[in-house]
């Protein structure tokens, strides 16, 4: 068992984030797992910062610590031919530590240029594309590629690192995850559904699976669910409106009515190592084994300092039952 730290693109600058990473790694945290979005879920959050420079930052400023995007769609704000140049930057900056998540998008950060939002099956269509062309460029050499919707022109990513990064594919149901099993090397989820990991297997994956937490730490519990509601409260909403909805303002209105026992219910929250547990057990029994502690507090270094004294040697004790 691995265990990530979520570094919240959307809620804190990018000095801030390169200041974490470099904590994470001094904590003992396995790897670090960034978003790349366009937008924030929510206006409050108030950052959306370029993943990509944060991580080649990152990336100089640590020396052990795994870095993950989580994740990036290469199919339409980015052209799969820029992915594949930046994912082989970032591997070769960070000396072999990158491991390439990506997703089929979600239209809060597609959007923006201008191109409309397809529906699923012709995202997906898109998505299988954008992993083959990645997956070609990464093979050295001009490249030529002709899809349905994506298509590559003489193309060659001159700097490639010794080994390929892993691809991790974000997965919620069957269809996303036999693209996981089929052009990936791990599969990647927000979601503790066993069946994810199921239709993986299913398929043929035999990757690890990263898997997102949702705790919120804060030496109370109050302040904790607090600001877990103000800053967090897009993550009780589900895939299928998280993929959907347009602008930070959508999610302001989709996650009006959550209530602070919602957010109970779903993230732990507080300082009770016990809780902590509870929340990652099912992740665990679901069969991940990278997961990614999703921090909604307000104190970044206390849950540090927290993971470092109290959970992380606990967390890694959890096996595929429940440890």
């Amino acid at each position: 068992m691995q265990i990530g730290y979520k570094l919240a693109t959307e809620q804190y600058g990018p000095q801030e984030l390169i200041r974490q990473a470099v904590a994470a790694e001094a904590a003992g945290f396995d790897f670090v797992e960034m978003s790349d979005h366009y937008h924030p879920w929510l206006d409050d959050q108030g950052h959306s910062a370029f993943t990509w420079s944060v991580l080649g930052a990152i990336a100089a400023k640590t020396e052990r610590i795994g870095l993950v995007t989580g994740v990036t769609c290469p199919s339409m704000r980015y052209h799969p031919a820029i992915v594949a140049q930046a994912a082989a930057t970032v591997a070769l900056v960070s000396e072999g530590r990158f491991v390439l998540g990506v997703g089929s998008g979600e239209r809060l950060n597609e959007h923006v240029i201008g191109r409309g939002w397809p529906a699923v099956s012709e995202r997906h269509t898109m998505f299988r594309e954008a992993l083959e062309i990645i997956r070609l460029l990464w093979q050295g050499g001009y490249r030529s590629y002709g899809g349905k919707y994506l298509r590559l022109e003489d193309a060659r990513v001159f700097d490639l690192p010794p080994e390929q990064p892993l691809i991790a594919v974000a997965a919620s149901g069957a269809a996303s995850a036999r693209i996981a099993a089929e052009l990936g090397d791990a599969l990647f989820a927000t979601e503790e559904k066993p069946e994810i990991v199921r239709h993986y297997r299913q398929a043929g994956g035999t990757g690890p699976g990263y898997a997102e937490v949702p705790m919120s730490y804060a030496a109370d519990e109050k302040e904790a669910v607090r600001s877990a509601l103000t800053y967090f409260r897009w993550a009780l909403s589900g895939w299928k409106v998280m993929s959907e909805l347009p602008n930070p303002v959508n999610f302001e209105a989709a996650t009006a009515q959550v209530r602070e026992e919602d957010i109970r219910g779903r993230f732990a929250c507080g300082n009770d190592p016990a809780r902590y547990l509870e929340v990652a057990r099912p992740f665990a029994d679901a069969g991940y084994d990278r997961l990614v502690l999703m921090n909604a507090g307000p104190n970044p270094r206390g849950f540090f300092d927290f993971c470092e004294a109290e959970l992380l040697g606990r967390l890694r004790q959890l096996g595929p039952t429940g440890g």
